[in-house]
């Protein structure tokens, strides 16, 4: 749709060109038959809704060389907007139009410099376009990120899955061994146990056929004892050379000490005699342990309880951080009292090669503390939720049977609980004096 003889160089913008199509089906449909412009007379039949749908063009073209049927839409859209077309009558564009209504609007009612408004228009509904492929490229950029992020994630997910099946996996494969392992020991320990008793019955024969050895060589050497008389005594009666008998005699004694060797030998007699006291029956002293230092009659504030236990071998000592660095220098900063305490229990490590655990109470901490363990010294704070007193009953419950423990810590609820697992609990002032000395 050509106008360049109305003023317009170019055909109208499609998004005003649908605008005014519209705007003119709906006043054909009002209109009496009789003033019906003829080429639109049968497009006025249509169903209002396909009427600007399929008669685009006859209207446009209609409205383009007719006037009078321009004006009349003209009417209707004052009517719609008077507000509009009186701006536009003033040659004013009100800021908040838009601009494909404010085209239609110049169009229809051709006020003073409506080709310019028109063009205006165009660069305004040009410029929106563009806003909008922008946008729509913006947004097609950022689904397509969007996508990349969730197939990122879900392989994220589904490697870490993986991980998780391949881990609990593993957790199965250790827990059969661990229960394989168990079942090795119960057998070795049944089969120690029928070592050592049979070690114990062969020690009770070996015994038995030592003592009935011991008097078969005291019935032997009374016999050679009796030979040496009778020999002694026909030396006593041969003046001269050997006789019969000393030869016999002789012969005899040679046999009989044979015979002696010969038995010793078979029976594997010790070179020397057992004592009688030997053969008494009675248990056997056992290692030390943290059991047996109580027996001592060494009370818990006791200076010597504390080193008696750091000489029990393979010893665990469990440290109740805060509890220690609160008794013994509770003035001082969190960071300066571990330090001061890691300091010093490093230290210990050194002088008397056991092994040491520090527990802090990590519990309501922000975040994980920067702490440089020493040499030998195992540090630990408790996770959220869960306080060091948990955390050491935890330590000490993990220890197998048997290990010898020692938990330091001046909360009598902390020692009353360890004892009950086989722990010994140690006062704080017990360790605080041990640094000090060192």
């Amino acid at each position: 749709m050509s106008s360049a003889g109305e003023g317009l160089s170019r055909p109208l913008p499609e998004q005003v060109r649908a605008h005014v199509v519209e705007l003119a089906a709906q006043v054909l449909g009002a209109m009496p038959g009789g003033t019906i412009p003829p080429p639109l007379r049968g497009i006025a039949k249509f169903d209002p809704r396909k009427r600007a749908r399929l008669g685009s063009a006859p209207i446009a073209a209609q409205l383009e060389n007719d006037k009078e049927f321009r004006e009349l839409v003209a009417e209707a859209l004052t009517a719609a907007w008077p507000e509009l077309v009186a701006a536009l009558a003033e040659e004013t564009v009100p800021p908040a139009a838009e601009p494909v209504l404010v085209a239609a609007a110049a169009y229809l009612t051709r006020p003073p410099g409506w080709a310019e408004l028109v063009e205006q228009a165009r660069e305004d509904i040009d410029r929106a376009a563009a806003l909008g492929n922008q946008r729509e490229q913006a947004e097609t950029r950022l689904r397509e990120q969007l996508a990349a992020q969730r197939t990122a994630a879900k392989e994220e997910i589904d490697r870490v899955r993986e991980q998780l099946r391949t881990a609990r996996s593993e957790n199965a494969d250790l827990r059969r061994k661990l229960h394989d392992a168990r079942e090795r020991a119960k057998a070795a320990e049944l089969r120690a146990q029928e070592l050592d008793a049979a070690t114990a019955d062969a020690r009770n024969r070996v015994a038995g056929a030592g003592a009935a050895a011991e008097a078969e060589i005291r019935k032997l050497k009374e016999r050679l004892a009796e030979a040496e008389r009778h020999l002694e005594a026909s030396r006593r009666a041969a003046r001269e050379g050997r006789s019969v008998e000393d030869a016999r005699i002789r012969v005899l004694m040679d046999a009989l000490e044979d015979a002696a060797k010969g038995l010793r030998k078979e029976l594997s007699l010790p070179t020397s005699i057992s004592r009688p006291a030997d053969y008494v029956t009675a248990v056997t002293p056992g290692p030390p342990s943290v059991r047996a230092v109580p027996a001592r009659a060494l009370a818990d504030d006791d200076p010597q309880l504390l080193d008696q236990l750091l000489a029990i071998p393979n010893l665990h000592l469990v440290v109740d951080g805060y509890n220690v660095t609160k008794t013994g220098y509770g003035a001082l900063t969190l960071v300066d009292q571990r330090s001061r305490l890691l300091t010093g229990l490093g230290g210990l490590a050194v002088q008397v090669k056991v092994e040491i655990t520090c527990v802090f109470d990590g519990a309501e901490l922000d975040g994980p503390v920067q702490v440089s363990a020493p040499r030998g010294v195992r540090v630990a704070f408790s996770a959220p939720g869960q306080i060091a007193d948990d955390l050491i009953r935890q330590l000490v419950r993990i220890e197998p049977p048997g290990r010898a423990i020692a938990v330091v810590s001046s909360d009598r609820e902390v020692a009353e609980s360890v004892r009950r697992m086989g722990a010994r609990p140690v006062p704080a002032t017990l360790l605080l004096r041990r640094l000090g000395r060192a």
